[in-house]
């Protein structure tokens, strides 16, 4: 009797223990989607709008945008912020001088990446329904729990602690090509510093010219030696070579350089060259130019053999 006794008592508390696990992994659900709810109900968000197939989060239009609504075969430029929705603590922001871009239909993820830290990604369908409810120019505040963001492991690499409640806004540009974006944030950056620029219009770069040069002509064979400097159009220098002595030939370099066909020997210029002429959606290898960023040069052609 005893046997029979303990053994039906060590099946009686195997069973709490996993009913109780199993209320524990639903009690994150339900826990989240309160907090969610809560939040959208203190802070009078009348108009978000829940995941049409009831996944859990939850969304609200700020911005609606001007033109015909994003269809999945669409490309659409935008930008992130990820901070947390009950702390408000700022995790992420897309820096101002470069932006994300993809189709909409293949907007199902979020990564971030450094060459010294890593990369953390997460899967993201609601970013690409998200879009699709959006026009060019509008903005979106997606509500997430944390099972569809960053969930119960969180991320060092932003610092997003265990489950913990996202709001991810998305910001789309007007412009539905990089070229069409790049574009306008050159001319922008020439207003904002006071130059005066010309337009190559086989490239797209912009120039200033000091000094167009006196001595030889330069084309795709020629021998370049040169300084410059570039840089971000925030300002940070990410190269530099100022002694005179980097040679190389406009093979060589990032193809917005070209524009340097137009001068000689001697010439000083500064180039401003949008990303599809510089390091592209890829960025640059060291992790030091992000992807779809534009470029500032100062160069002087120091010698060039031909």
């Amino acid at each position: 009797m005893l046997k029979k006794i303990t053994s039906y008592t060590f099946l009686l508390v195997g069973l709490i223990i996993l009913n109780s696990c199993k209320k524990e992994y639903e009690s994150i659900q339900n826990i989240d989607n309160t907090a969610i709810k809560d939040y959208i109900s203190k802070n009078n968000i009348t108009d978000a709008i829940e995941d049409p197939d009831k996944t859990g989060f939850y969304y609200q239009i700020t911005t609606p945008g001007t033109g015909e609504l994003f269809k999945t075969t669409d490309s659409v430029l935008y930008s992130v912020a990820v901070k947390s929705l009950l702390k408000g603590t700022n995790y992420f922001t897309t820096s101002s001088i470069t932006n994300l871009g993809t189709y909409v239909g293949y907007a199902s993820s979020f990564s971030y990446s450094t060459v010294s830290s890593g990369s953390v990604g997460i899967q993201l369908p609601s970013l690409r329904k998200v879009l699709q409810t959006l026009k060019p120019g509008g903005v979106a505040r997606i509500f997430l729990p944390s099972y569809l963001a960053f969930g119960k492991n969180g991320t060092t690499l932003l610092n997003i602690p265990s489950n913990e409640n996202i709001e991810f806004t998305v910001t789309t540009y007007p412009e539905r090509s990089q070229r069409l974006l790049d574009d306008r944030r050159i001319r922008e950056f020439i207003q904002a510093k006071g130059l005066t620029a010309t337009k190559d219009p086989s490239t797209g770069v912009y120039y200033v010219v000091t000094d167009a040069g006196t001595g030889e002509s330069i084309d795709f064979s020629s021998t370049l030696k040169a300084k410059y400097t570039g840089r971000t159009f925030d300002g940070t220098v990410f190269d530099s070579s100022t002694d005179g002595t980097f040679s190389t030939t406009l093979l060589e370099v990032i193809s917005g350089w070209e524009v340097l066909k137009n001068f000689k020997k001697g010439a000083k210029v500064r180039l401003l060259i949008p990303s599809a002429e510089a390091y592209g959606t890829s960025g640059s290898s060291t992790g030091t130019i992000a992807p779809n960023s534009c470029l500032d040069f100062d160069i002087e052609v120091v010698d060039v053999t031909n």
